[in-house]
């Protein structure tokens, strides 16, 4: 029987060049992302209230569905970081 090779992974920020170029495009794009979550939240609230005020359920519903969406989308670009370290760490318990 061969006996594997053990390997080890250590992420290293400073490992490859352009890392901090990479990572300024990374909070840039959450960034992007929180703005757009935050124009979705707007939208679907002011469709909510227009569809519920004119008694159009389908607006309403669309809007109610467009608003949790983007609150769920904020959530999860809020938490990315902390969500990827989680699912790291247990990874590395395997």
């Amino acid at each position: 029987m061969i006996p594997l090779a053990q390997v080890d992974l250590n992420p290293n920020p400073g490992g490859l060049p352009g890392s901090e170029v990479l990572q300024g495009f990374v909070d840039g794009l959450g960034f992007w992302g929180l703005l757009a979550s935050l124009a979705c939240l707007v939208a679907g609230a002011v469709m909510y209230a227009f569809g519920a005020l004119s008694t159009n359920s389908r607006a309403a519903s669309v809007g109610k569905s467009g608003a949790v969406g983007a609150v769920v989308a904020a959530l999860l670009i809020g938490g990315a970081a902390a969500l990827v370290q989680f699912f790291y760490g247990a990874g590395g318990n395997i």
